[in-house]
């Protein structure tokens, strides 16, 4: 069994124009301040992170990770969510995610598409060059605006829109196998990997993909009542990144799943600095150590009430106390008496 690696921290929630979160050092030096081992680190934020140099130079990559380690910190991951949400954008969604991407791509889906699907494929050579196993990213959606059945769907539309975002992604996954790097989407309300069912049907047809990858993050589970820990029994072999990222689903006489259009704070399912929500740490600590998880913990955090601060000053001694190290030899090794082949015969009573 493995170890889990951790506590880390993702810093897109965090970066800013203001010290000490303008720049990568000076986040750094506050992470590990705050008893953080890693960072993930948001690729498209110029101000920590430079994606196409990271691509072209090892120097540059060996640069970073140099400082970090000078800081006791690691890179734990590559994050390319918001370039992988423009993977695949339905319409309806065009002029909110136009804001995603650089200015000339504007109003140009095709466009912002392949400069998103280059994106990806840079992020590939930059982990390689980093050192890194596994990326995190989106998928993107086609279908989502039809995620519930009424109007009664057209027959085939979902099939056709999952057929069209493993189009999209096959190439890109290939470029990842190339550099020895798995690509973990995060399974997510509103992308159209957004629970098992469809995750299966994304694998099922990039061909079992060995790069196909989750990243699993329990609080979205929590808000779609999503049996979180049932999921890691049946894709455990799939998960390659791990966001530690607590919620509650608190519903009420006015308001269920699907939250009434109200903000954050009145949902009866929002997410929560950890500790503060629902979610079963111990138990999804212990299956991940039981499947040999050999990924970070992740803090991302996002909370409606508490402060980012408070919660990241939280966030790294809650991951490691739920941090179980792993056993080298079996609690009961002390009464086991080695193998004798003619007790073992005659205790089932063969002759």
């Amino acid at each position: 069994m493995k170890t889990i690696k951790g506590p880390a921290i993702f810093l897109a929630q965090f970066a800013g124009d203001t010290a000490p979160f303008n720049s990568l050092a000076a986040i750094a030096d506050w992470a590990a301040g705050l008893g953080y081992k890693g960072v993930q680190i948001p690729s498209w934020d110029a101000r920590l992170f430079d994606l196409a140099r990271a691509a072209e130079s090892r120097t540059y990559c060996d640069e970073i990770t140099g400082m970090l380690a000078d800081k006791g910190l690691a890179v734990t991951e590559l994050s390319t969510h918001l370039q992988g949400q423009l993977v695949a954008v339905h319409p309806a969604y065009d002029a909110q995610f136009d804001g995603f991407a650089p200015a000339e791509v504007h109003g140009n889906p095709a466009a912002r598409q392949q400069w998103a699907v280059e994106q990806l494929k840079l992020a590939a050579k930059a982990s390689r060059n980093l050192g890194l196993a596994a990326h995190a990213s989106f998928s993107g959606a086609l279908a989502w605006p039809f995620v519930y059945p009424w109007p009664a769907r057209p027959a085939g539309l979902i099939e056709d829109a999952f057929d069209e975002l493993a189009k999209r992604w096959r190439p890109i996954l290939d470029v990842f196998d190339d550099n020895g790097v798995d690509l973990a989407y995060e399974i997510h309300p509103g992308e159209d990997l957004h629970d098992g069912a469809t995750f299966e049907m994304f694998l099922e047809r990039v061909g079992n993909h060995p790069r196909a990858s989750i990243l699993y993050d329990p609080s979205h589970f929590v808000l779609q009542c999503l049996d979180y820990c049932a999921f890691l029994d049946i894709y455990h072999s799939r998960i390659k990144c791990f966001h530690v990222k607590d919620a509650e689903f608190r519903p009420t006489g006015r308001s269920g799943v699907y939250g009434g259009y109200q903000g954050w704070v009145d949902r009866p399912g929002r997410f929560r600095s950890l500790g503060d929500g629902q979610v079963d740490f111990s138990a999804i600590f212990s299956k991940l150590a039981q499947y040999d998880f050999a990924g970070w913990a992740v803090l991302e955090w996002e909370c409606a009430l508490k402060h980012p601060e408070q919660g990241a000053a939280q966030g790294a001694p809650f991951i490691a106390g739920h941090i179980i190290k792993v056993t080298e030899h079996a609690f009961d090794d002390f009464a086991a008496g080695g193998a004798d082949r003619a007790l073992n015969r005659r205790l089932m009573g063969i002759a």
